[in-house]
């Protein structure tokens, strides 16, 4: 487990910059608690320093995971946001969906959000922006990135797509064997 280089930070800070903006800093620059991204394999790995520390005494070959792991790169070098990092998106998300409860077993089955199944959302959604889906009783149920505005959606038919999915909290069971290999 080696810390980022300043490269791989960039990368893994223009994605999460992308679902929570700024609130970056909450997640580094936590003085009572303050964690730091960690690269095992191809993963990277949000951990408390204190813990981080501690993992330098287990070999690489060894340990197996460390953390709440936020996604891994590809082989190309982009930076691949997994589920695994919803609680982390939910708590500092910039922009949000919420679906109704008719909409949540479709997102939940790898659907793309269409705007029938929108309870509500942020004002001011920007075109392919990041944003976190929720129910209607604020329960994270993934992310995934906004098809429309705020202003075009409301124009749109029933059928429209609103949102991209790119992750849900439906993975944990279809991609059990994956997700953590």
């Amino acid at each position: 487990m080696r810390p980022l280089t300043e490269e791989e930070t960039k990368v893994v800070f223009e994605k999460l910059a992308n679902y929570i903006g700024r609130n970056i800093s909450f997640l580094v620059d936590n003085p009572t608690a303050p964690h730091v991204f960690r690269l095992q394999k191809d993963r990277v790995y949000y951990v408390s320093e204190q813990i981080a520390n501690f993992a330098t005494s287990v070999s690489r070959k060894q340990l197996m995971s460390l953390g709440v792991c936020f996604g891994k790169f590809t082989k190309t070098g982009k930076f691949k946001l997994h589920i695994t990092s919803l609680s982390y998106l939910a708590q500092y998300a910039k922009y949000k969906v919420w679906i109704k409860p008719n909409g949540e077993m479709p997102f939940l089955y790898g659907n793309h959000i269409l705007k029938a199944h929108i309870g509500r959302m942020s004002e001011d959604i920007p075109e392919h922006a990041g944003v976190v889906v929720f129910s209607m009783h604020d329960i994270p149920l993934g992310f995934g990135v906004s098809a429309k505005s705020t202003a075009e959606t409301r124009n749109l038919v029933p059928t429209g797509i609103v949102a991209f999915r790119q992750s849900d909290i439906g993975e944990y069971l279809r991609e059990e064997d994956t997700l953590f290999t």
